[in-house]
């Protein structure tokens, strides 16, 4: 078992991490999947996502630990759990960030969609957020245009994204051009690909550790795109 690292530095107070989740079922993830997957494979694959993910930021330096979680799935131990709340992606994401707000405290928002993420990026990100003379923010782009990681010093300056639309090749710039309308300094992280399709799924696979459960999930689950076109 995983046990989270704290941080350490004398006088700071460690972000926050946030994953924003949906619970694993079958026909409510990943369902841009299938096909070649069935709506089963799916959701193994992206339980295997997520597992990773937590597993990942359980090793972060970071302060609290939130799983924001749109049905049942339970926290790892140590772990808060909030249910998402909200309709369109841009009101849930807001309302994570504001539903776990502390004051003096920075958060850092991933989703599951990059079980190749490290230790190492997000350590990178917590740094930044925690230094006094850091940014007011950062941004992890995405290779489809959104981003995987939106970190805030202030988490209420969230509530822009109610007003940005999601899943879009522009969601990222976007999202950008509103922080810094803010007036925020907005340091931008290193781009990942999220995993949407299965060529995403085996491109991603591709960089994870091998045995990692992703790797595992897809190498089992998810038909390469060479098999499909035969």
């Amino acid at each position: 078992m995983n046990v989270p690292r704290q941080s350490h530095v004398p006088g700071s107070r460690a972000p926050q991490v946030l994953v924003l989740a949906k619970t694993p079922e079958p026909g409510r993830v990943k369902t841009r999947l299938c096909p070649p997957c069935t709506p089963v494979q799916a959701a193994r694959v992206a339980a295997a996502a997520l597992a990773d993910t937590l597993d990942t930021v359980a090793t972060a330096t970071a302060g609290t630990r939130v799983l924001v979680v749109d049905g049942d799935h339970p926290a790892p131990q140590g772990w808060t759990r909030l249910a998402q709340r909200g309709g369109p992606l841009g009101d849930r994401l807001a309302h994570a960030f504001a539903d776990t707000r502390t004051a003096g405290t920075a958060t850092l928002l991933i989703g599951m969609d990059t079980p190749q993420l490290t230790a190492a990026h997000l350590d990178a990100a917590l740094e930044l957020l925690r230094r006094p003379d850091g940014p007011d923010a950062v941004l992890g782009p995405a290779d489809d245009g959104g981003w995987w990681t939106l970190g805030l010093r202030e988490p209420g300056h969230a509530s822009v994204l109610r007003a940005i639309p999601t899943s879009l090749p522009s969601t990222g710039q976007l999202t950008l051009a509103a922080l810094r309308r803010l007036g925020l300094r907005v340091h931008l992280l290193p781009r990942l690909r999220d995993v949407d399709t299965a060529a995403d799924a085996h491109a991603v696979a591709a960089v994870c550790p091998p045995g990692s459960r992703f790797t595992v999930a897809v190498a089992r689950d998810v038909p390469s795109p060479t098999a499909v076109a035969r």
